[in-house]
């Protein structure tokens, strides 16, 4: 496993490499060349490096859509050794907003709990970056 950013892995799926868009969350931009690096978003790469390092073994769970416009495949990540939900961990500890592009939300209601949790208790990027 690599990761790309923080809603962004690359995961050896039946031998092949799969860059996987992580479903219903967006995290702040740490590598796209057309953009400055946005507010948290090295932390936010950094968190997910530490919920999923090199080498974690993760299960991959799709939506209604397989792959998004960018051949990506669209997925919820779980870490096999606890069942960590990935994608709800990195909006309950501040480092993702939730982001919602219907057919694929399945978790919509709870990314929304744990959006707004991390907001309330200023978490991650809630209170180290300005919002509208």
């Amino acid at each position: 496993m690599r990761i790309v950013d923080g809603d962004t892995v690359v995961v050896s799926l039946g031998g092949v490499d799969e860059k996987i868009r992580l479903i219903g969350i967006d995290t702040p931009e740490s590598v796209d060349p057309r953009r400055p690096v946005e507010c948290f978003g090295k932390e936010a790469t950094a968190h997910i490096n530490e919920l999923i390092p090199p080498g974690t073994s993760v299960r991959v769970e799709r939506d209604v859509e397989a792959r998004d416009r960018y051949d990506r495949l669209l997925a919820y990540l779980y870490r096999s050794d606890d069942d960590l939900f990935v994608n709800q961990q990195m909006l309950a500890d501040g480092f993702a907003n939730t982001a919602t592009y219907p057919p694929n939300v399945t978790h919509v209601d709870s990314f929304l709990v744990a959006e707004r949790s991390a907001r309330a208790d200023g978490r991650g990027l809630w209170s180290a970056c300005p919002h509208e």
